[in-house]
This record gives C-alpha cells, structure tokens and sequence, in this order.
C-alpha cells in the first residue's frame, strides 16, 4: 500500500524592522490579520506556509502557521512586488499577535499611502 505524502510548509522568515515596512506588509481585510511576504517562490492560493515573524523593535519571534490567501505574479501591473499574501490562522494566537500589530501601527492604519497589500 503506497502512502501519499503531503508536502511540508514552506518556513519563511519575515523580519520587519520599521513601522513603515510593516504597515506596507500588513493585511487588515483578513479577518485573523495576515502579512504580505515577498518571494519570487511559486505559491498557490491555499498552500500552507509557516512564517517566523519579527515585529520592530521586538526581539520575540511570532510563529505563525498561515495558508497562501493571494499571489501577486512577476511582473504585476503597478509595479507591484513579487509574494504572497498570507492569512493567519483563526486562533488565539494570532488575535494577540493582530492586536500587537495593530497596537504598534496605531494611527498608521487609517493611512491613505499605499501598501503592498489590497
């Protein structure tokens, strides 16, 4: 009997050291919050991806076990950068770390600048 392998996550690393670049990567809409990652890695929607997130000026590293929500290709109109949009997971942890996003965005998410995001 043969057995069929699902593939492991993908694990990116994603350290955002200013507010500007998290506020640029930052996906609100998602209900559990989500991140943008740039990556010229082939991604469909609703593979699973494991994000070690770094917030700034945060020295703890978020775990995040998110799925793929949308990809922007290469060479995208609007000159937009290359990745994948990931939606976290609907659990505790990522209500905290959205609420800690949130909390140090601030006033920043009422912003009108564009993201990377929709």
């Amino acid at each position: 009997m043969s057995t069929i392998a699902t593939p492991r996550p993908s694990v990116i690393q994603l350290a955002i050291k200013e507010k500007g670049a998290l506020y640029a990567a930052y996906i609100p809409l998602f209900a559990d919050g989500g991140v943008f990652i740039p990556t010229t890695r082939d991604y469909k929607l609703g593979d699973d991806v494991y994000v070690l997130l770094s917030l700034p000026d945060d020295p703890q590293r978020y775990p995040v076990a998110g799925k793929v929500a949308w990809v922007t290709p290469p060479r995208a109109a609007a000159n937009r950068t290359q990745g994948v949009g990931v939606r976290f997971p609907s659990d505790e942890k990522s209500k905290l770390l959205k609420h800690k996003i949130e909390e140090i965005l601030g006033s920043h998410l009422a912003s009108e600048r564009p993201t990377q995001t929709i």
